[in-house]
């Protein structure tokens, strides 16, 4: 125990220390109190260990005490569990009394600071073992990089309290190198655990929806990998029993290694299907499982593993019919469920959302365990860092839609559980909801940055969720079959550009995400300060600014909501001046690329829709050509970044400059094709030459930017960056330009001979569309245009939002905004994405527009979500509250019950 008289007395040694010392190397003393169990839980522990490694690394002589009576040090640390009475003592021997600190009391929630009259000792605290873990990484972090006041002051509290990795196994040539790499694990773990993620999910199964042609099957169907389940004679061929308890012996030590770095571990079983169609000659495959047994075997496997691996805190499952399982099949799922209680231990039942209904909801809670159900956050990517005010119309389901084969419910009247929240998030509910975001838009280019992290770690609180899961980078590498033997994992053809371990590339992505979902308003300089001063920096300024080109892109022009189809970063272009083949198969008809609709056509426009609004009247929503002078600005961003960065001074840099420059070049890329999609759009509603050429123009530039790419690839990345067999998500960026120059080439032959001079026609439509202040000529003969970003102007509004609303009551809602407006729409919805947005036209009074929500609405399970649309004829409109200048906030207000 530490006392006080003894601790006031270490703390001015200490404070006299660098006066008193001679010899020349430093010595640091961790002290800790053999009475405090926090202190010495496990995973506190290795993060010692972490600390101490970081200070030998730094020059110092380390030392572990047990009290306080003893040889002065340079540097003292002190962890302590904050209720201990040593915590207590340090606070109050505090001489700059630091009133606006106090000791932790909350699960995860840590405070860093300095205790003395110096800059030591400093005190690490926490009320649990794994925040007290995070404040020693913390320490060790700080001093890894250099830190110049290892005790500046942090207190830090945990928003989101689950904040979660994927890393799933997919494929047998890419993932079985790692998967049993045991000197891996503890790096790589280590790894999560510093960057404040709490838990860790190792998932099989996703390398297939549906089992038809499995060209590997390697833990497709998982239970037999792993062991044999007494009472059945199910076995995989061709898997030696060898292999198969190395297997289990593998996944049991992940799961130790787990526990010993703070992290839960979540299993994720997502394939419940063991029979492999139009597969004459798999390597492995299911025997001795039957119609009539595959229930109670999975039941029995499932109490088996969990009680053979008892790390596992969580099971995820995928509960539609991409598991191999018919949707609807609620016996089936009741005796899995049956298997999770049988461990005997409370583990939590993590039910993937698509296809999900009240049933399957009512049959989890019934067991008595903890129920999370994960929807999807934005489709199968990542958008903008909200959630999508709606889904696409091809997720709501039609009157009387019903679905077929394994998928009864989720391409029935649930479709629109496939792509988001749906109808999940009522007040009364009897789970937790968490999001979970997949990663189609980006899964090799290297991104990061902490305030757009930090964006999407307050997204993930929205109506009470409970944070999010992130599928790593490189996920679905090789997915169905597509590894090529030989080839890297991460891509690279360059052997010099490959990291020890391929996730190390990502280890700002790591940092950034994990970091800004555990306290987004933590200090982003914590998230850069594994980048050095100088050069290193500005790489890091140019990775964040790269790292939001795709999510805009993929926000603004969702081609696919299926990750398994649209793959933004090595994109398959898709057509304009003819329709796609079925590539694209859930693009709305015409398939091409001016009708594409946005992830959130709610607040977004496809090309065709403001091309129409050029014609005739602006709406608030924001145009492909806003989208457009965005990508240019980020790109922009990233090209001063690069130029301050050059030269790279290690592999490191070079691999993120490589990534930033290809991403710089596909939101160039991008910016012209949507102006080009916009031109097109115009021309097929006006049929004069004018947008046609000037199309062609923007669409050519675009080429000249993916050619960059090409060249920039090159001799880096490999020949194929396969993600699944699917034909958009195989080869890489050089593959594209065929596609793009057949397009160009069905633009010539639209073309008419040029004329001389202007017709009348071609004069109305230029006419119109310089009024509208979108469009200006460069020239008349042949006349060329140029599509300008809308100019909203400032709209200086007044509106305080109700505090919350009384289910029931009518909500009468006023907005003050300048005069000389002449429509103002009121749009609100619940939170619910079954339910489509109503608009109501709001009254202008002297004070303000007014409209209200009516007291029926109100009478709802559902929270209420808001926005006002305002319009001055004919070529302005805006939306508030909107987006804020770099789209990082919630565009919409949400009002919840009293």
């Amino acid at each position: 125990m530490i006392h006080r008289r003894s601790f006031l007395r270490h703390s001015a040694a200490a404070a006299a220390t660098p006066a008193l010392m001679g010899a020349t190397q430093r010595t640091a003393a961790i002290l800790t109190d053999p009475a405090d169990p926090l202190a010495h839980a496990p995973p506190v522990q290795w993060a010692v260990g972490e600390l101490e490694r970081a200070l030998k690394d730094r020059g110092y002589r380390v030392r572990h005490l047990s009290r306080a009576r003893s040889p002065v040090s340079d540097l003292t640390v002190l962890i302590l569990g904050s209720q201990s009475e040593g915590a207590a003592v340090a606070m109050r021997a505090d001489p700059w009394n630091k009133a606006d600190l106090v000791l932790p009391n909350k699960p995860e929630s840590f405070l860093v600071t300095t205790v003395g009259h110096a800059s030591t000792p400093i005190l690490a605290t926490s009320a649990d073992a794994r925040g007290l873990m995070y404040a020693v990484l913390e320490l060790a972090d700080r001093v890894r990089y250099g830190a110049t006041a290892l005790g500046t002051p942090s207190a830090q509290h945990p928003a989101n309290a689950v904040r979660s990795v994927m890393r799933q196994f997919t494929s047998e040539v890419y993932d079985k190198p790692w998967f049993y790499d045991r000197a891996m694990w503890p790096e790589y773990l280590g790894t999560l655990a510093a960057a404040r993620f709490n838990r860790f999910d190792l998932t099989f199964g996703l390398g297939y929806d549906f089992l038809s042609k499995v060209a590997d099957p390697y833990f497709v169907f998982l239970y037999p990998f792993l062991m044999a389940v007494p009472g059945y004679d199910v076995k995989v061929t061709n898997l030696s029993q060898a292999e198969r308890d190395h297997n289990l012996a593998t996944l049991k030590y992940i799961g130790e290694q787990a526990a010993a770095h703070g992290l839960d571990f979540q299993l994720g079983v997502w394939m419940h299907g063991y029979k492999w169609k139009d597969t004459p000659d798999a390597k492995y495959v299911i025997a001795g499982l039957t119609p009539e047994n595959h229930a109670t075997y999975c039941r029995d496997a499932m109490t088996a593993l969990l009680k053979a691996v008892p790390a596992i805190s969580s099971v995820g499952l995928r509960i539609h019919g991409e598991s191999g399982v018919a949707e609807g099949s609620y016996d089936f799922w009741k005796a899995v469920f049956v298997g999770v209680t049988a461990c005997g231990r409370k583990v939590e039942l993590d039910l993937h959302a698509k296809g999900i209904d009240d049933k399957m909801i009512e049959n989890a809670l019934a067991t008595g365990l903890p129920v999370n159900i994960s929807p999807k956050f934005a489709a199968e990517h990542l958008g903008l860092p909200y959630h999508q005010a709606d889904i696409r119309p091809s997720e709501i389901p039609a009157p009387g839609q019903k679905g077929e084969g394994l998928m009864l419910l989720s391409a029935g009247q649930r479709s629109f559980t496939r792509y988001g929240y749906a109808d999940l998030l009522r007040d009364d509910r009897l789970y937790s909801v968490r999001t979970r975001v997949f990663y189609g838009t980006q899964r090799i280019l290297a991104s990061g940055g902490a305030e757009w992290a930090a964006a999407y770690g307050r997204a993930f609180g929205f109506c009470g969720m409970t944070g999010g899961e992130l599928m790593e980078p490189l996920t679905f590498r090789g997915r169905r079959g597509s590894a090529i033997p030989g080839t890297r994992r991460s891509g690279y053809l360059a052997a010099k550009l490959e990291p020890k371990y391929d996730w190390q590339k990502y280890d700002a992505w790591y940092r950034s995400w994990g970091r800004m979902l555990f306290d987004p308003s933590s200090d982003p300089e914590e998230c850069r300060r594994s980048f050095e001063p100088g050069k290193a920096r500005a790489l890091e300024t140019a990775l964040a600014a790269a790292s939001r080109i795709l999510p805009l892109v993929t926000h603004a022009v969702s081609e696919s909501a299926a990750c398994d189809l649209y793959w933004p970063e090595v994109y398959w272009n898709m057509l304009i001046a003819s329709e796609a083949p079925k590539s694209y198969w859930d693009t709305p008809s015409p398939r091409t690329f001016q009708n594409v609709t946005a992830l959130d056509p709610q607040l977004f426009s496809t090309c065709t829709e403001f091309a129409g609004e050029l014609m005739d009247e602006r709406s608030g929503k924001y145009s492909p050509t806003e989208v457009a002078a965005l990508l240019e600005s980020h790109a922009a961003a990233v090209a001063a970044a690069l130029k301050a960065a050059e030269p790279s001074r290690s592999i490191e840099q070079e691999r993120l400059a490589i990534d930033a420059e290809i991403q710089r070049l596909l939101g160039l890329f991008f910016a012209a094709k949507l102006r080009a999609g916009v031109l097109y759009a115009l021309f097929e509603r006006t049929h004069q030459l004018a947008p046609l050429t000037s199309c062609q123009k923007e669409y050519r530039g675009a080429r000249e930017h993916w050619a960059k790419i090409v060249a920039r690839a090159k001799g880096a990345y490999a020949a194929d960056l396969s993600i699944s067999d699917r034909v958009t998500e195989r080869g890489t960026w050089a593959d594209r330009l065929a596609d793009i120059d057949a397009d160009l080439a069905r633009l010539d032959e639209l073309l008419r001979p040029v004329p001389a001079t202007l017709s009348d026609a071609d004069r109305a439509v230029l006419d119109r569309l310089v009024r509208s202040a979108n469009v200006t000529i460069e020239k008349e003969t042949p006349a060329s245009l140029t599509l300008v970003a809308p100019k909203r102007g400032p709209l200086p509004c007044q509106h305080t939002p109700p505090a919350s609303y009384v289910p029931g009551k009518t909500v009468d809602l006023g907005i003050a905004v300048r005069e000389g407006l002449t429509r103002a729409t009121m749009w609100y919805r619940h939170v619910n994405q079954a339910e489509r947005w109503t608009a109501a036209d709001m009254t202008a009074a002297a004070d303000a527009w007014h409209g209200s929500i009516p007291a029926a609405y109100t009478a709802s399970p559902f929270p209420l979500q808001y926005y006002f649309e305002f319009r001055a004829a004919p070529d302005q409109g805006w939306i508030y509250p909107g987006f804020n200048e770099d789209l990082s906030n919630q565009p919409y207000i949400l009002l919840q019950r009293a």
